[in-house]
């Protein structure tokens, strides 16, 4: 899935490139790289509606999108997590108000190399063994004396990734807890390049990076303790999906909001979200999720 990066290269839909979030004619948003494939989408679709509104989508992870978001240097701050207290401290030090705006689910997903022929599902028990500090799994013998003794070879995102503290909080009990031999990325297109090319290989991203990449990987079941689920549209939304099932947010700062160009943008994102969701191969929010979110951008925007 094509990626915007930061900075003026962002621009994936700007006829220009207008630099910060004060521009009238400019909206920037930065953070999550799961997120990123679904502002893009719907920027694209925003643009045919406002095509004198320039916006930018950039992919620094979900602490890096936060760090810049509470310096006032962007409107929005795609995430994979919610907002963490010291960084909502951040936000309040530099006066810096916003909305949490839910927009998607994801189902973070588990992606082997095409070739793996054993390994369809996986435990929690197991991948914590896997991905814990300190693991000594080296092979998928290690994991499962019924597996070759492939070496494994791991990939998945960085620390500064949302994606990285919701998965290592789930399956191996606290955030940021992560054994660290293993090829950290911001980028999932990264992980991609690398399960792909490595029969060995196992990594994590989200779940449209999945669906972009049918054929080049295979998703793997997880096993959260009812038997092994596969990741899908439906078992996310239905909460079989356990435990990898989780919203996903565009946090908008409230000075940002009072300008027509990105409140009208907010409400493009909520008013078509189904459609944005399922073009851009995510899940999309269920109706109490999306009314939900409504509320939260009417009160946002009335204040």
């Amino acid at each position: 899935m094509g990626i915007a990066v930061t900075g003026c290269a962002a621009a994936l839909l700007a006829a220009g490139c207008s630099g910060g979030g004060g521009s009238s004619s400019a909206i920037t948003a930065d953070g999550s790289s799961t997120v990123a494939p679904f502002t893009t989408r719907a920027a694209e679709s925003f643009k045919q509606e406002s095509p004198d509104t320039n916006v930018t989508v950039g992919i620094s992870g979900t602490g890096g999108g936060f760090e810049r978001f509470c310096a006032g240097e962007t409107d929005l701050s795609d995430a994979s997590r919610p907002i963490e207290a010291d960084e909502a401290a951040l936000c309040k030090d530099a006066g810096i108000e916003y909305a949490e705006i839910p927009v998607a689910n994801d189902a973070l997903t588990l992606v082997v190399n095409a070739e793996n022929d054993w390994a369809t599902c996986l435990t929690v028990d197991q991948l914590k063994r896997i991905w814990e500090p300190g693991s000594t799994v080296k092979s998928w013998r290690d994991i499962d004396p019924s597996f070759p003794d492939e070496p494994l070879k791991l990939y998945g995102p960085g620390t500064d990734s949302g994606t990285f503290d919701y998965f290592t909080n789930e399956i191996v009990g606290e955030e940021g807890a992560s054994r660290s031999d293993y090829q950290a990325s911001e980028d999932d297109n990264v992980v991609v390049e690398g399960v792909s090319g490595d029969k060995g290989a196992l990594g994590y991203f989200g779940f449209s990076y999945f669906e972009e990449n049918q054929g080049r990987v295979k998703a793997v079941s997880v096993d959260g303790g009812d038997g092994c689920v596969t990741p899908s549209v439906e078992s996310a939304q239905r909460g079989t999906y356990k435990p990898l099932s989780r919203p996903l947010y565009i946090y908008a700062k409230t000075s940002s909001l009072a300008r027509p160009e990105v409140a009208a943008f907010l409400s493009h994102v909520l008013d078509n979200a189904a459609s944005i969701a399922e073009q851009a191969k995510f899940v999309p929010l269920t109706n109490d999720q999306l009314a939900a979110a409504q509320e939260a951008l009417a009160v946002a925007t009335s204040s």
